[in-house]
């Protein structure tokens, strides 16, 4: 209970005067980053499209002023959504990229971590960005979460090229095809996620995709 407040409601009774009312315009206070979450699991569960104002405010528990006070309007929220989905839930492909000595292995290593994220318990299953774009009207939405999508296949490329620079790739490797294959095969993974597959089953899938990756010394031709 805020002290202000208290205040005002001892006054009021000792004036004889009823309980004192709340001060007009005065937003509902609320933990940012807790209204934060439950507006990105909303989300990941729904979309962008089929998640209303409404359906944020009831879920978030805030009044549409606080809404529209602390994260601006709807598409504003998504993008912040986004943005933290991206860093908490999102960031494994970047990490293997960063940390693995070759594309291959920072491949295998994301198909693997993707299958255990988009079938975690105690959360909606699949990837947030490409459910989000599913059946989405807004044209800016559906070309933001296009970028990320396309940014992510040119950083696979650009790390396929990499291999093929210093030999760990043949030299024949369609690095631009070898990446987008990569990322069908991650869309792939969040949709079958989201009808139902287990991580075994996904993890099963990334074995098979890893498989058909050229090794150095083989000819793809």
């Amino acid at each position: 209970m805020r002290s202000d407040e208290g205040a005002g409601r001892s006054g009021a009774a000792r004036a004889g005067a009823g309980p004192a009312r709340r001060p007009r315009g005065r937003p509902r206070s609320f933990d940012r980053e807790t209204a934060l979450e439950k507006a990105l699991l909303a989300f990941w569960e729904h979309g962008y499209e089929a998640t209303s104002v409404s359906d944020l405010t009831r879920v978030m528990d805030i009044g549409v002023p606080s809404l529209y006070a602390a994260f601006g309007d709807k598409r504003s929220l998504f993008d912040e959504v986004v943005r933290v989905y991206g860093a908490r839930y999102g960031s494994f492909t970047d990490r293997a990229l960063a940390e693995e000595p070759t594309a291959r292995a920072a491949v295998e290593r994301a198909l693997r971590e993707a299958a255990a994220v988009y079938t975690a318990p105690g959360r909606p299953h699949g990837c947030l960005v490409l459910h989000a774009a599913a059946n989405c009207s807004n044209p800016e939405v559906r070309q933001s979460l296009r970028e990320r999508r396309r940014a992510d296949i040119a950083a696979l490329e650009r790390r396929i090229r990499d291999d093929v620079a210093t030999g760990a790739l043949p030299a024949d490797t369609d690095a631009a095809a070898l990446a987008r294959y990569t990322g069908a095969v991650i869309q792939g993974m969040s949709q079958q996620a989201r009808d139902g597959a287990s991580r075994e089953e996904l993890e099963s899938l990334a074995e098979i995709a890893v498989s058909v990756w050229p090794r150095a010394g083989t000819p793809t031709g």
